[in-house]
């Protein structure tokens, strides 16, 4: 683990994994919601965690590197499915690469059970994992100049879907209904970190 300052009151974490990352966080939540940690925002990523709002960060930092962050607690029970049409245009593309028929692509991703790792990109954005490492896929080699909203995509280890018409890389392999982001909604996001997700295939 390492820490570095950010600006006066702020701490940035960094941890080896995308698991390390997801544990810090939900402890770090654990120990705000407690009353132990005084902290306006809590910003998981890859393999970080951003405090930002901290008195004494430099007292925080030496206090976080001198312990060690317990796993994660099992995951919330409940989970969010979201309908999607396994019609994206690099639907086929993504097949050839995992070497399996389009068909087979949808069963794979329809039966993985995601975890929202983080969210960024665009509001309502999530980064979820769950797929195998052997079903990485790399982004275009050209990035779209505008992504539909609701399209459901793969890049590396993760999935995304796309909240919003936006530029993107990502393979796009579906589409979904589901709204990802609506700010008259609280809380606003569909998704959010630790969230368990589950993709049903539309017939």
């Amino acid at each position: 683990m390492r820490t570095l300052p950010v600006g006066d009151d702020a701490l940035l974490v960094e941890v080896g994994s995308g698991e390390e990352a997801q544990a810090l966080h939900a402890e770090l939540v654990r120990r705000r919601a407690e009353g132990s940690l005084a902290v306006r925002e809590i910003v998981p990523a890859a393999r970080t965690v951003l405090l930002d709002g901290l008195t004494d960060p430099a007292r925080l930092a030496a206090e976080l590197t001198a312990a060690e962050v317990p796993p994660a607690p099992p995951r919330a029970r409940e989970v969010v499915e979201l309908r999607v049409r396994y019609d994206g245009p690099d639907l086929a593309d993504v097949a050839a690469h995992w070497g399996v028929s389009t068909r087979e692509v949808a069963r794979i991703h329809a039966g993985t059970e995601f975890t929202v790792a983080f969210c960024g990109f665009a509001p309502g954005f999530g980064y979820l994992t769950g797929l195998p490492a052997r079903y990485d896929v790399p982004r275009r080699a050209t990035p779209r100049t505008a992504v539909p909203a609701g399209s459901v995509a793969l890049a590396g280890p993760y999935t995304g879907v796309y909240p919003r018409s936006s530029p993107g890389g990502w393979q796009l392999i579906g589409t979904t209904d589901a709204v990802l982001w609506d700010h008259a909604r609280v809380p606003a996001a569909l998704l959010s970190p630790g969230t368990r997700v589950r993709f049903v295939e539309a017939p």
